[in-house]
């Protein structure tokens, strides 16, 4: 069979990002990353820059948002994921789940965004 690639569908990606503008939505697609029984070390980090982008073009994305978000792509970069995979598998192994769900805290965005944009993020693999 011949190998054929797929074009990339901008007009979903943009609806993708418009949807993950809506903090369930959000909480949803990260957490269906985390559930994956065989994870793919760069979903995580794509998903998670796909939530931050949302919340850059919403101007809610905070500094402190900002330097938590570089350590954990270091980390994630470094090791694949495995140590938030690792902490997913000990707890269902112990009988519980982690969650990803909304805080009850409101966003302030007027007041802790950044002029973070969306080139600051690391750039996305072409497969994904």
């Amino acid at each position: 069979m011949k190998d054929v690639k797929a074009p990339r569908s901008d007009s979903y990606r943009e609806y993708l990002i418009e949807s993950l503008k809506e903090p369930e939505e959000a909480a949803g697609y990260i957490g269906a990353i985390l559930e994956e029984k065989d994870p793919e070390p760069a979903l995580l980090r794509n998903a998670i820059r796909k939530v931050i982008e949302a919340r850059i073009r919403m101007n809610a994305f905070s500094e402190s948002a900002k330097e938590h978000h570089e350590k954990l792509d270091k980390m994630l970069t470094a090791s694949g994921g495995a140590e938030i995979y690792s902490l997913v598998e000990l707890l269902e192994a112990l009988g519980f789940r982690l969650e990803v769900t909304v805080a009850e805290i409101e966003l302030r965005a007027e007041s802790e965004s950044t002029d973070f944009v969306e080139s600051e993020l690391c750039p996305e693999p072409a497969n994904l």
